[in-house]
């Protein structure tokens, strides 16, 4: 039974034994023309050649005189290959016909299939090389926009943590501003000295760690209006102010946004602040951190109870605040003079 399947159908073992049967077929075929052409030769008897005899056994001359080749008439292609191939059986000789072979089925399928695909190729090239560069570039802009959001991420998570170490540092570095009363007071903590209204709220809290001065800290003070040159250190409790004036601990540092907050003794420890009350508006008051001078200008003055820590508190633009107690030698009060940053140079 002949299998009908078509090429495309069968396995490669199957189109292998069908192309060995073929070719044994041919082989077959063609050894068979060649034995039956070899048999009619030999069953044919030998015409006479060019010896002078005929098929009979007779002699026969060449006419004699001369010889004339005629040329046959043109436009009859036929009629001579008809009359040369007469005259080559005429001489016991017959041109060979080839038959060409069966066409190789794995062949025609490799070329069917190669034809297949650049018909294809050629029909949707320029559509495969679009969408091929329309992958690309949908590829490229999905990876740039997972690189913004990774950096748009890491930028907030960068910003809440450093907003949290300023908060914690602030919480850190701002001990007193749970403070209740204002510093600058001329006795010593838990003395009993303090005015009656006011002996409720002079017991010295715990002691307050002073951190290292830092380069941008306040060293010096200096007010040319009442003759004040002072060094400035860090803290304001009773044993920072016998050294000098007073950096209030968490306050902004000279030039800095926020409130600089600077306390000295009018009374003792050197009377630095003595003469406050005296600066008119207008007036400066130059603060240093190490070489770099920071001017302020006075601009208010006024006198407080010494409950009154909101003096201290931090302000959107950069002002300094002087405190010191008041008045002379009673020192039931503070004075207070504000300052406003100006400018700095070297």
């Amino acid at each position: 039974m002949t299998d009908q399947r078509r090429a495309e159908e069968l396995s490669v073992e199957e189109l292998e034994e069908i192309l060995k049967r073929k070719r044994q077929e041919a082989r077959v075929e063609r050894l068979r023309r060649i034995a039956s052409a070899e048999g009619e030769r030999r069953a044919k008897p030998p015409t006479a050649l060019a010896s002078g005899q005929d098929q009979s056994g007779r002699r026969w001359q060449r006419p004699s005189g001369p010889r004339t080749m005629v040329r046959p008439p043109r436009g009859q292609p036929g009629r001579d290959r008809g009359e040369g191939n007469a005259r080559a059986g005429a001489h016991g000789l017959r041109s060979a016909r080839v038959r060409p072979l069966d066409p190789d089925p794995i062949q025609e399928t490799s070329n069917s299939f190669l034809g297949m695909i650049a018909s294809l190729w050629q029909g949707h090239r320029q559509r495969i090389r679009d969408g091929i560069l329309l992958t690309v570039e949908l590829g490229a802009l999905v990876g740039l926009i997972a690189i913004l959001f990774s950096s748009f991420s890491s930028l907030r998570l960068l910003n809440d943590e450093v907003a949290e170490a300023q908060r914690r540092d602030a919480a850190g570095a701002a001990p007193t501003a749970q403070a209740i009363t204002l510093p600058g007071s001329s006795s010593p903590p838990g003395s009993g000295e303090m005015p009656e209204p006011y002996s409720h709220i002079s017991s010295e809290g715990a002691a307050i760690v002073i951190p290292t001065p830092g380069p941008k800290q306040a060293t010096r003070i200096v007010i040319p209006a009442i003759d004040v040159d002072s060094a400035v250190v860090e803290g304001d409790g009773w044993e920072e102010l016998k050294k000098g004036a007073g950096h209030h601990l968490g306050s902004a540092n000279p030039g800095e946004k926020g409130n600089c907050v600077i306390s000295a003794h009018n009374d003792v420890f050197g009377e630095i602040f003595r003469d406050i009350q005296n600066l008119e508006p207008g007036d400066e008051v130059t603060v240093y951190a190490g070489d770099m001078p920071y001017t302020y200008v006075v601009r208010a003055r006024r006198v407080v109870d010494p409950s009154e820590v909101s003096v201290m508190d931090p302000t959107p633009d950069p002002i300094v605040t002087l405190i010191t107690c008041h008045p002379y030698m009673i020192d039931t009060q503070r004075m207070i003079v504000v300052g406003e940053l100006v400018g700095s140079e070297p």
